[in-house]
């Protein structure tokens, strides 16, 4: 089964012999508990009526110390296996959302919160962990409890245990009454939690644009804020929360009144021994933890609840790019071939792209120029399904690229985009990221052609070196050829080069794409590029502007028609021959 369609009971039932041995061990040690008063009332009888030998304390006191550790060992058993059982389950869940949120897409991601994400894979799931296992524990336990110690009550005295069960539809009312409060303000707390998870990730990961502009002070501001709201909500719900164990304490204090009052008189009267009103006592004294637990066993099915609720929003979304009904999974890629027909492209109401028709023989390199937000990158992520076309074809290999598997499309081709991300990994892992294993020769070869080898001798654990959160131990040229070095270290048949050369220096581009000949000519290439010194080695060279397809050619020819093309080289040469003055 999906995650998608999965319950929390799915999760629980899934190790469902083990539940019922956990929960057999809870009413083994209720029962141990209900039977220890037992001795205690037979001992006291037994010394009031005076026919006790010394041979008889020593049964009982024996009985008592064994029964005693019996019950305790079980009460061991059973916190050891529900308790282990609920991180097993919190276990399960988190796999399957990691699980689910690598396979959502890019929309997902554009309107979630990075903090939101993390709080509910960490704060809302130990929440339901805590529901699953001491929930469920102290749930079994209260019941049990309840049940088995006002039956043995009823059987010894109706009168008195019906005195008793005055206090049950109080504590029923109390729950009633705060349920919902505490539910409300839990969600309410836990948002506002997300809230601050989020502003830290972002305060950490821009800390050099930060104190770049000498913002600390106001971060700092920004963040008491927050935080004073995360506290105001806390205690709110603290102020329903708290109530509920000295409510509890006052309500267990007045059944000890009315024992006292009512078993008291039924002792003067001879109705009840010395010995069943001591039963009684410790009967109370032993459904005092099951009063006091029922208040925080509800607390935790709410949070839980509210915590699984939030959790299942996210399994519950679907990514809007999948493998749908038309998906063919017999389709076996064998060339880069590409194609868009017609392709038209619609985002937030506005026409991004329009009426895209443009063919990309296998083995061609094509270049994609334009003015800022003309839509290069846009058509280029169309290849891999990043994004799709509000209406037209996207073809790969002559295949409407959604009837190809979405896994078996993005193996076929190799991304550097324009921001590249690297992981808090080794630098070989990092270039390998592709790749079925690490495979060193590989890894070799292609920071060779991205001339990342030569800066890697320097680096204190050569590939080996872990780089720092998002790759910031490198420079940004660095983050562009090990991007480069990524891309086409599994030599893909479809290699796409989104602007990876924009913070790397001419004379290093130029060694770069002398030496990425031999790949491109391997491959069908799409570079993405605002540099005439990086489009010249194209084929051909797409020119779009306000995401219409406006000039279309080799640079020899494009050069020479008047147009945005001819334009930018002579602003390009310009530049050049400036910075030679």
């Amino acid at each position: 089964m999906s995650s998608k369609g999965k319950s929390l009971k799915t999760y629980i039932l899934a190790c469902r012999r083990e539940w019922v041995i956990g929960v057999m061990l809870v009413l083994a040690s209720v029962l141990m508990s209900v039977g220890i008063p037992f001795i205690t009332r037979f001992a006291i009888d037994d010394l009031n009526e005076g026919i006790i030998s010394v041979g008889g304390v020593i049964f009982y006191s024996a009985a008592y110390v064994i029964a005693a550790a019996v019950s305790g060992v079980f009460a061991f058993k059973m916190r050891r296996v529900l308790l282990s059982l609920s991180h097993h389950v919190e276990y399960d869940i988190r796999r399957d959302v990691f699980d689910h949120l690598t396979r959502l897409d890019h929309s997902f991601y554009s309107r979630e919160r990075t903090g939101d994400l993390m709080t509910k894979m960490t704060s809302d799931l130990t929440s339901v962990r805590e529901f699953v296992g001491q929930g469920i524990l102290q749930g079994a336990r209260t019941i049990f409890g309840f049940v088995l110690a006002f039956a043995v009550m009823l059987a010894i005295n109706v009168r008195l245990a019906m005195v008793m069960l005055i206090l049950l539809p109080c504590i029923s009312l109390l729950f009633f009454m705060l349920l919902n409060v505490i539910r409300r303000r839990y969600e309410a707390s836990q948002e506002q939690f997300s809230v601050i998870s989020n502003f830290s990730q972002e305060s950490f990961g821009g800390v050099r644009t930060i104190r770049g502009y000498g913002m600390e002070d106001r971060q700092e501001g920004l963040f008491a804020g927050l935080n004073g709201e995360y506290i105001a909500r806390k205690l709110a719900l603290s102020r329903v929360e708290r109530p509920l164990w000295p409510i509890m304490s006052m309500l267990f204090s007045l059944g000890v009144v009315l024992l006292l009052i009512v078993g008291g008189r039924q002792v003067v009267d001879g109705d009840l021994t010395i010995g069943e009103f001591v039963q009684f006592t410790q009967y109370l004294f032993l459904l005092q933890w099951p009063m006091m637990a029922l208040g925080w066993t509800v607390n935790l099915m709410q949070r839980g609840g509210a915590s699984w609720r939030r959790i299942r929003s996210i399994m519950d979304s679907e990514p809007a790019i999948r493998d749908g009904d038309q998906t063919d999974s017999s389709i076996m890629l064998r060339t880069g071939a590409v194609s868009f027909e017609l392709v038209n492209l619609m985002m937030r109401g506005m026409h991004v792209l329009k009426d895209i028709t443009l063919d990309i023989p296998d083995g061609a390199t094509v270049g994609l120029t334009g003015p800022t937000g003309s839509g290069k990158t846009l058509l280029a992520w169309m290849i891999p399904r990043v994004i799709e076309p509000t209406s037209g074809l996207v073809r790969v290999d002559g295949h409407n690229v959604r009837s190809i598997p979405v896994e078996k499309l993005r193996l076929h081709i190799g991304m550097a985009p324009q921001e590249p991300f690297l992981f808090s990994d080794t630098l070989a892992n990092n270039i390998a990221l592709g790749l079925p294993e690490t495979h060193q020769e590989k890894v070799f070869w292609a920071a060779d052609i991205a001339q990342l080898s030569s800066d890697i001798e320097y680096f204190p654990g050569g590939y080996q070196t872990v780089l720092g959160e998002r790759g910031v131990t490198l420079s940004g040229g660095q983050r562009q050829r090990t991007a480069i070095s990524r891309a086409i270290a599994r030599k893909p048949p479809i290699l796409i080069l989104d602007d990876v050369f924009s913070a790397i220096d001419t004379q290093t581009e130029a060694n770069i794409l002398e030496r990425l000949g031999p790949v491109l000519k391997g491959s069908t290439s799409i570079i993405v590029s605002h540099r005439i010194s990086t489009l010249r080695h194209a084929d051909f060279i797409v020119v779009l502007e306000n995401g219409r397809i406006t000039q279309k050619g080799p640079h020899r020819d494009l050069v020479r028609q008047t147009g945005y093309y001819q334009e930018l080289d002579e602003v390009q040469r310009l530049e050049s021959e400036l910075e030679g003055v």
